[in-house]
């Protein structure tokens, strides 16, 4: 691990936290009008798998998808347009934030079905085999999508095709409301269930950035240099509510002493007071960065705000319906 390399997993998990976060301050002013889900102490996967893939390389993810959008080089002008519904969104203003795309970076989509976005994510690493490049196709995904069929059908195909497929997990223990211990029997391990149809799986502390970036990086070159599906399941812990920008900690699911104690582990300040602590990082350089996000986050919201709406022609455009 560079000294360089850490100081741009820590600043690219903040980038993703400060938007984020801007994303939750404004929401109630009610003029982004779709649902979010924030990934808000999940940081440290998105930014760690943006650092080791290549823009030729492809992404997928479900409705959690801002950080992997930002992590994997996603325009924030035009995903903070798409939220507020705009023409230069993404996705033209029609999809809102769970379907977010830049195909100019390889991600190729997210989508608001759980589970949907894997056999897409293996078809697109069947096109990256065909063409015999070596580029690798990432499928972001969560524990409850570990729960559905399309799971396991599209894991087997990927192994028995030996496809150039990179599945990441982001276990945060909850599917919507409902805690692992009442889907899963006591015990299981997701990564086991990968293994068990013939997929290498590895587990991880997801709140340790620089661990999971050198699991991602022996990963993906393993794939690069052998081929064939990797799976790296990750354990990690929202801290906003499941879909909205407040905190639920009061509405029965899930304790705040469970939050405070996750909370403890988390991502960005483990790795800012890593860097401070060992001298890698000035207070100055952490200072002017900063500002450079303020300015960047703010310049966005602007665009996205000043933008405008999609006109009747744009809205039946690319309908299939």
């Amino acid at each position: 691990m560079t000294p360089e390399i850490a100081k741009q997993l820590l600043f690219r998990m903040m980038r993703i936290r400060y938007v984020e976060e801007t994303i939750a301050a404004r929401y109630s002013e009610q003029a982004m009008r779709c649902p979010i889900h924030l990934c808000t102490g999940q940081e440290a996967v998105s930014a760690a798998v943006g650092l080791v893939l290549r823009p030729s390389d492809f992404a997928v993810s479900g409705h959690r998808a801002h950080g992997h959008y930002l992590g994997k080089g996603g325009n924030l002008r035009a995903m903070l347009a798409e939220i507020y519904g705009k023409k230069t969104g993404c996705a033209g203003g029609r999809g809102g934030s769970m379907h977010l795309i830049d195909e100019s970076v390889g991600f190729m989509g997210s989508t608001a079905i759980v589970g949907n976005t894997i056999p897409v994510g293996v078809g697109l690493g069947l096109s990256i085999q065909l063409s015999g490049s070596d580029a690798v196709s990432c499928v972001f995904l969560g524990d409850g999508a570990a729960e559905t069929g399309v799971f396991f059908e599209s894991m087997n195909f990927a192994a028995v095709r030996e496809i150039p497929v990179l599945f990441v997990c982001e276990n945060n223990l909850y599917s919507v409301y409902s805690p692992l211990h009442v889907r899963q029997p006591k015990g299981r391990k997701i990564f086991r269930l990968a293994q068990a149809i013939g997929v290498e799986a590895e587990h991880g502390d997801g709140n340790d950035v620089e661990a999971v970036y050198a699991m991602m990086k022996r990963a993906v070159a393993d794939i690069r240099r052998n081929g064939g599906p990797r799976f790296l399941e990750f354990d990690t812990y929202r801290w906003r509510e499941h879909c909205g920008p407040n905190f639920d900690n009061d509405i029965g699911y899930r304790t705040e002493q469970e939050y405070l104690a996750h909370r403890m582990q988390e991502p960005i300040k483990r790795q800012h007071d890593k860097l401070i602590q060992s001298k890698l990082l000035a207070p100055e350089e952490l200072a002017a960065f900063g500002e450079s996000l303020r300015v960047e986050i703010e310049d966005a919201f602007c665009y996205a705000i000043e933008s405008p709406f999609p006109d009747d022609t744009d809205v039946r455009a690319r309908l299939y319906a």
